[in-house]
């Protein structure tokens, strides 16, 4: 029997829903852009105050170290004050975070980036804990996978445009290959590119916060209403998570998944920079749309900047491959998609690290068209046979996360001590578990017909 969708259900709730449908997309896209600056910026902070790959890493860490401190704090907050005041809260938090890498990139002092990067994703996570289930509520319950692949399509998009921005503001002559010297002046450059991005970045979050403040009754209309005693403190949703068998699966899969293609991104322009690479190599330039988003300064091989350009194909294969999934998924099994996707990625992966050379960078940047769907999928499964509430199932998963900030430190030593090409096993080791998740989302049906059922 078909269960009713209760935004619909009532008076004008089908438009009403839609309309808060886009404002919540809206977000998505925000988040995207910014989390990929992470990327070029990684690339440049080792240049610019000249460290360690892991010790580079370290932006990413204090990224994505976020998501686990923030996480349950988010869903407790969003159970008590619900959706929209939850979404005023990051926005401000994140400007707030704006600000910090500004007096960062003024100051250049390393430690304030990282203090800024850590605002910023706290913020972030109040948003994904409250706006993946939010996008899967709106709406009818049987396409509750749909609109979340559609609402990550656009966050895909944003992930496109982050690096290749990046690269063209933070990367302006900045190079980390042994041997190289990075000037005052590029230095210097790098430095106010950074505060040029986080000034229009700040200026982009405070009109969002605008635009949700003016969309708050339209929001607040199409949510389903609450179930009776749905209201939770951070300990009963910390405990009813951990109680769930397929909240701790899912999670696991989240921290798997982010932490793989974090790690990818994180070290993509180094990966392409390398001389075992692309670094002597010309063949980029002769892919038409690859090359023109590169922008050859006209010397042999691809420096690091071009290399920082090439990685916004990384992240635009997987807005691709959730505009394509968007569309499997109204025709197949999410499950068995997830197992072909993941299965794929793993499979490239082993090319980067076993056959590698110039062909290894083309199959590195086609990882990004797999992991686009992972995401959504792993989300929604999870929900979908979690025995915990939504708000206690979505807080550990945002919470696991931090996968993101673990498994690109640990691929920052790897690349260390071997190459990058070699580094890329263990994402590698991360996408063949994750094809063991699939299948046994395959095997278990779902507990309940919607997922956002009781998100507030």
């Amino acid at each position: 029997m078909d269960v009713p969708n209760q935004a619909s259900a009532r008076p004008g709730g089908r438009s009403t829903a839609m309309a808060a449908f886009a404002a919540v997309t809206v977000l998505f896209f925000a988040w995207g852009f910014i989390t990929s600056l992470i990327d070029p910026l990684v690339a440049a902070v080792k240049g610019i105050f000249t460290l360690s790959d892991a010790e580079a890493q370290l932006s990413a860490f204090a990224f994505f170290i976020a998501y686990g401190v923030m996480s349950f704090p988010a869903a407790a907050l969003i159970a008590r004050f619900h959706s929209v005041p939850s979404i005023l809260t990051a926005l401000a938090t994140m400007a707030a975070g704006c600000l910090v890498m500004l007096a960062a990139a003024n100051l250049a002092v390393y430690p304030l980036v990282l203090a800024g990067l850590f605002m910023l994703a706290a913020g972030i996570t109040i948003l994904q804990v409250a706006a993946n289930p939010l996008a899967t509520a709106l709406g009818d319950p049987r396409r509750s996978h749909f609109r979340l692949t559609f609402s990550q399509t656009f966050n895909s998009f944003g992930t496109f445009l982050g690096p290749l921005v990046g690269a063209h503001l933070f990367l302006e002559g900045v190079e980390v290959k042994e041997g190289s010297v990075v000037t005052d002046a590029a230095r210097a450059q790098a430095l106010a590119g950074i505060d040029s991005a986080y000034f229009w970045i700040c200026g982009l979050i405070l009109a969002l916060l605008i635009f949700f403040w003016v969309s708050r009754r339209i929001v607040d209309a199409a949510v389903p209403p609450a179930p009776v005693g749905a209201r939770a403190g951070m300990g009963e949703l910390v405990s009813e998570a951990f109680a769930s068998r397929w909240a701790c699966l899912g999670a696991l899969a989240i921290f798997l998944y982010v932490g793989a293609e974090v790690a990818i991104g994180t070290q993509m322009a180094w990966f392409l920079n390398s001389d075992a690479i692309w670094g002597r190599s010309d063949a980029a330039f002769g892919v038409p749309l690859l090359g023109f988003a590169m922008g050859s300064d006209g010397l042999p091989g691809v420096s690091l900047q071009e290399a920082g350009k090439a990685v916004a194909f990384y992240w635009g294969g997987a807005m691709v491959g959730r505009a394509i999934g968007s569309i499997l998924l109204a025709r197949v099994s999410a499950a068995k998609l997830l197992l072909v996707f993941t299965a794929a990625a793993f499979l490239m992966c082993l090319y980067v690290v076993l056959v590698g050379g110039v062909g290894a960078g083309f199959v590195a940047l086609g990882i990004g068209l797999f992991n686009s769907v992972m995401f959504p999928v792993i989300f929604s499964l999870t929900l979908e046979r979690s025995t915990a509430r939504a708000e206690a199932t979505s807080g550990l998963l945002c919470t696991a996360i931090i996968g993101g900030a673990i498994i690109p430190w640990l691929v920052g030593h790897l690349s260390e001590a071997t190459d990058y090409g070699t580094a890329v096993l263990l994402p590698a080791i991360c996408y063949a578990a994750l094809c063991v998740f699939a299948l046994a989302a395959a095997r278990t049906p779902a507990r309940q017909a919607s997922a956002g059922a009781t998100v507030h």
